[in-house]
């Protein structure tokens, strides 16, 4: 359950904290207050999304701490598996920047939103004060009676032979053509295989056959430049070339060193340098013989690099691409050639697939008709208790084709008065009346699920005196099996918390700022006299606030005996 929740800069709330405890805790204070800013808060901290608009104006950051006490099995299970400690005990801390950045730890330990989401789905169960309007949707039915049928494994083993389903149905449908379309594909994908084998192109040959037309375009250039080099290197018969003046030199610098052993190191350099000559000048001389000038060779040249070129236009930006379209179309050849067997396979396949998913259909709309009775008597005791007795609650079934979530169209049709027949709840169901069905749901799905914590926020929208007392005396009874957290108007439900919170806006220096006190019984008296009266509290007011908590307390106290 949640323990405590700290707030820092979080809208018009500068610092606060609010500790809960089991049972019935119920916040009130005036419209405005920052109520909803709790809510917020909290849905910020289970990993949700959070805006900078959260943050404080002239903050730069704001921060949420929260602390859980008796975590149940499945949110322990979640940390361990996330490779964080698990126990009895889970501190969570969201900080959100004024810039819109925000962080997440998970007991100290850093997290991401989105291991906070999945660790904490099973903490908490908000039911925000839109959600009763959510009832006139249609679509969201299935959910609810999903939820409270438990139909896990049924829904988890449908849904996996529906994919597989659809899976072989889109390779069949992939296949399927008629023989026009057949033949036109294979004779486009044999072009291609023909057109790319037929250039016998080698990967890397483009690269080397343009560094070759470079060549072949500049060849009389580089041999006449080739032959000057090979001159002036090894001479000609009427002059002498760079490599016998070095050779002359090497003669008398050697002879200098016999006199000066100083210069030793200088006539090795210096024959070095004669050898070196000598051999560039023997490598120039195979070059210039073999060296040979095609005047075809260029034309040859340009001829393969513009085949290249049209096929790179076709099947891509290299050789490399091209070949692997050769490659790809002749695979769909293989394919298409082979589809007949091969269609054949895949529709026994999806005939086999559609029977075992069909099956599986069957299994959870099976869970999800029997889930139905037995919430449909549930629904019917609670809104009997809830003043609004003679209620029928049906449920307009129908099977459909196979899809993601089965076979089944479901909407909740309620009939207010005997003698009428059943309609949409979006037709006939009041502001009030959605606001104690849904709760009448919530209160048999919690007696399904292991959430600990279950938050309404202003589940008493459009009810008043014995209806919105009923609702409290609903809520206190769901109580007893999870945490409450009830943002209420209601003097008759607040009468009936185990805990008392009060969320009180003051304005100071210009500054708006918000507190949440916890209220003893004579600050709880005078929150119920301002809740039945307003700003003018009587001794009236007070004298009845003080009758209802007593009677709330003796009602619990007779219900404590009878249990």
């Amino acid at each position: 359950m949640l323990a405590c929740l700290q707030i820092e800069n979080v809208a018009v709330i500068e610092k606060a904290e609010a500790r809960f405890g089991p049972g019935l805790n119920v916040l009130t204070g005036e419209t405005g207050a920052g109520k909803s800013i709790l809510i917020d808060s909290i849905n910020a901290i289970l990993g949700n999304r959070a805006s900078r608009d959260l943050v404080r104006t002239g903050a730069s950051k704001a921060c949420i701490r929260a602390s859980f006490e008796q975590l149940p099995d499945s949110v322990r299970a979640q940390l361990e598996k996330a490779g964080y400690e698990a126990s009895d005990e889970l501190m969570l801390y969201r900080e959100i920047s004024a810039e819109g950045k925000s962080s997440c730890r998970i007991n100290g330990m850093p997290a991401t939103a989105a291991v906070v989401r999945e660790i904490c789905g099973g903490l908490i169960n908000i039911h925000g004060q839109h959600d009763s309007q959510s009832l006139t949707n249609p679509a969201k039915h299935l959910g609810l009676l999903d939820a409270y049928a438990q139909n896990r494994a049924e829904y988890a083993a449908y849904h996996a032979a529906y994919r597989e389903l659809i899976q072989v149905k889109r390779q069949a449908d992939a296949l399927a053509m008629d023989e026009a379309e057949k033949e036109r594909k294979i004779e486009q994908l044999r072009f291609t295989i023909d057109e790319i084998d037929s250039a016998r192109l080698v990967p890397g040959e483009e690269e080397q056959l343009s560094a070759r037309k470079q060549v072949a375009t500049h060849a009389a250039a580089i041999l006449d430049q080739l032959t000057a080099a090979h001159a002036a290197i090894g001479g000609g018969d009427d002059y002498s070339g760079a490599a016998d003046l070095l050779g002359d030199a090497v003669g008398a610098l050697e002879q200098a060193s016999q006199l000066d052993a100083t210069l030793r190191p200088a006539s090795e350099r210096l024959n070095d340098l004669y050898y070196t000559a000598r051999e560039l000048s023997t490598e120039l001389a195979d070059r210039l013989e073999g060296y040979d000038l095609d005047p075809g060779e260029l034309d040859a040249i340009e001829e393969r690099l513009d085949l290249i070129y049209r096929l790179k236009r076709k099947y891509g930006t290299s050789v490399e691409e091209i070949l692997a379209a050769g490659e790809q179309a002749r695979q769909e050849l293989e394919t298409i050639e082979a589809s007949d067997e091969t269609l054949a396979r895949l529709n026994q396949q999806k005939r086999q697939l559609f029977d075992k998913a069909k099956k599986l259909a069957e299994a959870l709309t099976k869970t999800r008709l029997d889930a139905f009775e037995a919430l449909n008597r549930q629904i019917t005791e609670a809104l009997a208790f809830l003043n609004m007795p003679g209620i029928r609650f049906t449920l307009q079934h129908s099977r459909g084709p196979l899809a993601s979530a089965g076979q089944d169209t479901v909407e909740f049709y309620i009939s207010a008065n005997p003698g009428e027949a059943p309609k949409p709840l979006a037709k006939i169901a009041s502001g009030g009346e959605l606001s104690r069905i849904m709760l009448a749901i919530k209160s048999a799905l919690a007696e399904k699920d292991a959430i600990p914590t279950i938050i309404y926020d202003e589940i008493d929208t459009g009810v008043s005196g014995l209806a919105a007392s009923r609702i409290g005396e609903t809520l206190r009874k769901t109580a007893k099996g999870h945490q409450i957290l009830c943002i209420t108007h209601t003097a008759q439900i607040a009468a009936l918390a185990d805990q008392h919170l009060l969320i009180q806006k003051n304005v100071e220096e210009a500054r708006t700022y918000t507190e949440i006190h916890p209220l003893d019984t004579e600050g709880r008296t005078a929150a119920l006299a301002r809740i039945i009266s307003g700003d003018h509290v009587t001794e009236l007011s007070l004298a009845n606030a003080r009758e209802m908590l007593r009677l709330a307390g003796t009602e619990q106290a007779e219900t404590g005996r009878a249990d």
